[in-house]
């Protein structure tokens, strides 16, 4: 299902979502978004492109030390997605494995997010730019030391042709319309990852449509006058 209108939205069906070094060890040093929120916006990624079999690959730079293992959301939530180990390259597009799994699937949209942006974000997006693909870095499934530096990292990316976007676009770009088979696997991500808010909005509907079905709860009209009766 396309739902790319020009080469400035996302394409579906070319897209690859790239999950760069997301690690526990790696977490603790952001500080220009809050853990949970991050960890979230990672999750729901991984949780989207599985729903809309968008190939995942992953990576995580020297996990066996100090940067620390991929948070486990991401595969548990995304059983195919694929994880290319690296051989201690910082750029994760220095491995020739991993850009050997991009090539593979034939896209050539790139969906990325990386901890650290400066760094594990930025390096493979400035790469794959000049390599000829187009680049969607999502800003808010990528962590930073400081809100300075990711404001310094979005100016060099977009300036060499990057496009920024945040985790609940690329849910409304890739999902494109509510007329789906699968539509509510959508609202679930936006609702429990996402905008928990959403869920109020979903709850509000569920009660509406109840009423619909079964009729009102609350019966005003018998509130003044008599007593309403209970039974225990």
């Amino acid at each position: 299902m396309t739902t790319a209108k020009n080469k400035w939205m996302i394409d579906p069906e070319d897209a690859v979502l790239l999950l760069i070094d997301h690690q526990s060890g790696l977490f603790q040093l952001v500080e220009d978004i809050e853990l949970p929120r991050l960890r979230a916006n990672v999750t729901a990624l991984a949780k989207l492109a599985h729903i809309a079999k968008i190939p995942t690959i992953t990576t995580a730079s020297v996990p066996d030390g100090p940067n620390g293992p991929l948070i486990p959301e991401i595969h548990q939530h995304n059983p195919d997605a694929v994880y290319v180990p690296r051989t201690g390259q910082i750029n994760a597009w220095d491995n020739p494995a991993w850009v050997s799994a991009i090539e593979s699937t034939k896209r050539k949209t790139l969906l990325m997010a990386g901890t650290l942006t400066s760094v594990c974000m930025a390096l493979p997006a400035l790469s794959a730019i000049e390599a000829g693909y187009k680049v969607f870095v999502v800003v808010d499934a990528s962590g930073n030391w400081s809100k300075l530096a990711t404001d310094i990292t979005l100016a060099r990316v977009t300036q060499a042709g990057a496009m920024p976007v945040d985790t609940f676009a690329v849910l409304g770009e890739v999902m494109g319309t509510w007329n789906r088979p699968d539509a509510m696997k959508f609202a679930a991500i936006m609702s429990e990852d996402v905008l928990p808010k959403y869920r109020l909005l979903m709850e509000s509907y569920e009660k509406a449509m109840s009423v619909q079905e079964v009729g009102m709860e609350t019966h005003l009209d018998q509130l003044e006058g008599e007593p309403a009766t209970h039974s225990f």
